[in-house]
């Protein structure tokens, strides 16, 4: 069976980004996360993300994270990650899918936040040939209040 695990990468990107400031510090704070699996036949893909923000009177922190894997019995799986970081926008996107003789799994999560807000969508889709594709998206979104 093929395996790719990625909870090592997004266990170590969570901890590099742990902020210093306590939670009883922040005039606001939020977190957000989601996450999402597919299966069918022989194949199975998850991915999830999550953000958190603390705003103080000295500005706002932020952390992200995000992982995925996928596996199949027999033929091809891909996972990927992708964290950017713009200054005081961190945007994360975990791809991940396995594909057996036309039916596939695959789960998609992009997390995002820019000091005011954070957001995370997670949409999955699995499919056997000949069937109706099965797809689901989970979204969940917080704007920090201002001061």
């Amino acid at each position: 069976m093929k395996h790719i695990n990625l909870i090592a990468a997004f266990s170590i990107s969570l901890l590099a980004s742990a902020s210093a400031v306590l939670a009883e510090d922040c005039n606001a704070a939020g977190t957000v996360g989601t996450g999402g699996s597919a299966s069918a036949g022989g194949t199975s893909a998850t991915s999830l993300g999550t953000a958190g923000a603390c705003r103080t009177d000295d500005g706002t922190t932020s952390s992200i994270g995000s992982g995925g894997s996928a596996s199949t019995t027999d033929g091809k799986v891909q996972s990927k990650t992708h964290v950017n970081d713009n200054g005081d926008k961190l945007k994360a996107q975990t791809k991940a899918q396995a594909v057996d003789k036309g039916t596939f799994s695959k789960s998609r999560t992009k997390t995002s936040t820019d000091g005011s807000s954070l957001e995370s969508t997670t949409r999955t889709m699995s499919h056997v040939p000949g069937e109706k594709p099965v797809k689901n998206t989970t979204t969940q979104k917080i704007i920090l209040p201002q001061q």
